[in-house]
């Protein structure tokens, strides 16, 4: 199933590195708003300076691929100290594609981390990536956002999708 991811969790830091080794993941393409902070915020969630911190020392590779404009990109993608891909024309293969090439791995040991299965999930899937899917932060208040949610809700759902296990 395109759209269905395969791990969910609500956080970025409840991906741990014993889930990663279950599926052979060796590289994290990260989404940024709702994903690490708030739609369009630049604050970072709580823990994540930590968590990117253990996941460098396990040896995950890391980078950012969003389809925000560079001016709102870059200055957060500094803050945490990883290299990104602004506007990625998600779920279009082409940014996950150079993100993949960027962190020199195969496709079936990378995973993207996001928190909309329209654009994040179903672009991983359809490039041979493992995709992980998160509970948004915060709800977004823009219609579009709102009926994309709604028919999340219905298929999570249907799939009878619960969180992974870690």
């Amino acid at each position: 199933m395109i759209l269905k991811p395969d791990i969910k969790l609500n956080r970025v830091t409840d991906i741990t590195c014993e889930l990663l080794n279950k599926y052979g993941i060796t590289a994290l393409i990260l989404d940024v708003d709702n994903t690490l902070s708030t739609h369009h915020g630049q604050v970072l969630t709580d823990g994540l300076p930590e968590w990117l911190m253990y996941m460098k020392d396990n040896g995950i590779k890391l980078t950012v691929l969003s389809n925000s404009k560079r001016k709102r990109v870059e200055p957060f993608a500094s803050k945490i100290d990883l290299d990104f891909i602004s506007l990625g024309l998600k779920p279009l293969p082409f940014g996950y594609l150079r993100a993949v090439k960027a962190l020199g791995v195969k496709r079936k040991s990378a995973a993207i981390v996001g928190d909309q299965i329209f654009t994040d999930i179903l672009g991983g899937n359809a490039v041979g990536l493992n995709t992980i899917l998160l509970t948004p932060i915060k709800e977004e208040s823009g219609w579009s956002f709102k009926l994309r949610r709604k028919i999340e809700k219905k298929l999570f759902s249907f799939w009878d999708l619960k969180n992974t296990e870690v």
